[in-house]
């Protein structure tokens, strides 16, 4: 499989994104194991979660702990796979989202994630989401704190703009290795902080990649042009998609989720494809 950069570590050029075998509509516990085995065996070693991930907060953790699990259960060799997960959001229970950017609650998220995964130290630890009544500063902050304690290996953020990127590449010391951000098809607005974070060498990991749960089948519906390569390229509509991401710079690491072994496996294998440059003008231009 293509690989790509990550701060100091090779992983594998498409993630896996842990999101959608632990909020609602999720599948059995079995399963969703099976589902992140199907996709370390066909040669993911980015695995993608986050402390919120659960459907309420006295469930937080869900996803770092199935995770763990699975990484525990597997056949074969885990050296290589890291584990990125994220603090600053919390569920409450009613399927909405909060955030919590306090430098303080940053802190104590990230010691029940350490616990959650069985870690002494977490390989990529990225702040969730911009906290309004926080100084994005100060959230960032307790990144490098965690950074300078050991705590975490690398750093990253979720769902920031090109001046977060560069705020936070300041307090982190020129730290900062990843920034996820929603991109797609259908959402494209971060395309300029995808290109800045290739012009600084960042990774920027897209999460939803291809529309969001349960919405990849309207991808070749909205968009006929992924449809129409996908026919000239022996692939599907999804895996055009994640090699259009892969195309669209070297720092682009997508993090598809799956419910499902099969889909897992179809979603790794987008790596191998390689699009022409006439193809992804196309695709660009749909």
């Amino acid at each position: 499989m293509q690989e790509r950069q990550i701060g100091s570590r090779t992983v594998s050029a498409i993630g896996f994104g842990e999101m959608p075998l632990s909020i609602e509509g999720r599948p059995d516990r079995t399963q969703a194991i099976n589902a992140i085995h199907a996709s370390l065996d066909s040669g993911v070693t980015l695995i993608d979660t986050a402390d919120a991930y659960s459907l309420s907060t006295e469930e937080h953790g869900h996803g770092e702990r199935l995770v763990a699990k699975a990484l525990a259960t597997y056949g074969g060799s885990t050296d290589d796979v890291l584990v990125a997960t994220k603090g600053g959001h919390r569920r409450p229970g009613d399927g909405s989202w909060t955030v919590h950017g306090d430098p303080a609650y940053l802190k104590q998220a990230c010691e029940a994630s350490l616990v959650a995964l069985g870690v002494e130290a977490i390989g990529l630890y990225q702040y969730h989401r911009p906290d309004p009544s926080v100084p994005y500063a100060e959230s960032v902050g307790a990144l490098a704190d965690l950074l300078d304690a050991g705590k975490i290996l690398m750093a990253g953020i979720s769902n920031a703009t090109v001046a977060q990127i560069d705020e936070a590449q300041q307090v982190l010391s020129g730290r900062l290795v990843s920034v996820q951000n929603e991109f797609s098809p259908r959402f494209r607005s971060s395309e300029r902080e995808l290109t800045h974070c290739e012009d600084i060498g960042v990774a920027f990991i897209p999460w939803s990649p291809l529309g969001g749960i349960r919405q990849a089948d309207r991808i070749a519906v909205e968009f006929p042009a992924f449809a129409e390569v996908a026919a000239e390229a022996g692939a599907t509509p999804e895996q055009v998609t994640l090699a259009w991401m892969l195309a669209k710079g070297t720092r682009v690491i997508p993090i598809p989720g799956s419910c499902r072994p099969a889909t897992a496996i179809a979603s790794a294998a987008a790596a191998d494809l390689t699009l022409t440059p006439e193809q992804v003008a196309r695709l660009d231009a749909s």
